[in-house]
């Protein structure tokens, strides 16, 4: 039994001259093509003059598909999955049938190409040597700060998807969570008025309010600074003295050369100076 293989093939994210050699070479050499909007596919396809049987695949269904889509790996056909746009399995369907294709050793393919969050990180001018990547931000308010606990005290620059509708509600909960970070809001990247917005959490919110928002976009966060981390530092500890700080370790049971290493640690002060200070503590 021959089988087939599923190619994992990235659609441009706005501007069709996106599109890969490999791509459209994936497309037309695919028996069937499983897209999640059949309807947004298929203007791609026309567009480069490519006909090819489509089904849908899409969040609500990619369970039960990706079965179907197995089977017909089995059967020898040759399957492309597509998304409206970006690269399936980033914010996408996707995971769903890499997990069961390895499951089952079926080949599988993923061709590079484009991707919103990493044109847009580049586009921010943050940090881009350590990100993290949380693409869209929950509705429901417990599970948005649930999100913010997660990612407040990450010094790695953030990013996150977010629709026109909540973009401002968003900034003004980003700014009550986060605090008045840098940040770089990307909006309809690749596109005819692709724009990039670059500034404090707070600007953005008053120039949105002001400029109703459009489009889909990209918000990248500027991740917790070291001056932040000091300051809390200075904050938490302002009413404590070292010497306090260590009684309070030692009384609930650590040793005193412990305690040295957490206070030298939670202060950011070296040993030696707690040292000093710990020598005096009966």
């Amino acid at each position: 039994m021959t089988l087939g293989k599923i190619f994992l093939v990235p659609t441009p994210i706005g501007n069709l001259k996106d599109i890969t050699l490999r791509a459209l070479e994936a497309l037309e050499n695919s028996d069937e093509i499983a897209a999640e909007d059949t309807r947004q596919t298929l203007k791609l396809l026309n567009h480069f003059n490519i006909k090819k049987p489509l089904f849908s695949y899409h969040q609500h269904n990619e369970q039960g598909k990706s079965d179907d889509i197995i089977d017909k790996l089995k059967d020898g056909k040759n399957i492309a999955l597509v998304t409206d746009a970006g690269t399936p399995g980033i914010s996408d369907p996707g995971s769903v049938i890499v997990q069961k294709c390895i499951e089952q050793d079926i080949p599988f393919e993923v061709l590079p190409g484009a991707t919103a969050f990493t044109t847009a990180l580049v586009y921010s001018g943050l940090d881009t040597t350590k990100f993290v990547f949380r693409g869209f931000i929950p509705r429901e308010n417990k599970d948005r700060k649930a999100l913010m606990e997660e990612v407040k005290d990450k010094r790695e620059t953030v990013i996150f998807y977010e629709s026109p509708h909540r973009l401002i509600d968003t900034l003004d909960f980003l700014n009550k969570s986060l605090g008045n970070r840098r940040i770089a809001v990307c909006r309809e990247l690749t596109k005819l008025h692709e724009d990039i917005f670059r500034g404090t959490i707070e600007d953005a919110y008053n120039w949105f309010v002001a400029n109703r928002p459009r489009g889909e976009f990209v918000l990248v966060i500027e991740g917790k600074t070291d001056s932040e981390i000091k300051a809390e530092k200075e904050e938490a500890f302002a009413n404590i003295s070292i010497e306090e700080h260590l009684k309070n370790l030692i009384y609930t049971g650590i040793s005193k050369k412990e305690a040295i290493k957490i206070v030298s640690k939670e202060r950011d002060l070296p040993k030696k100076d707690v040292y000093k200070v710990a020598i005096e503590i009966e």
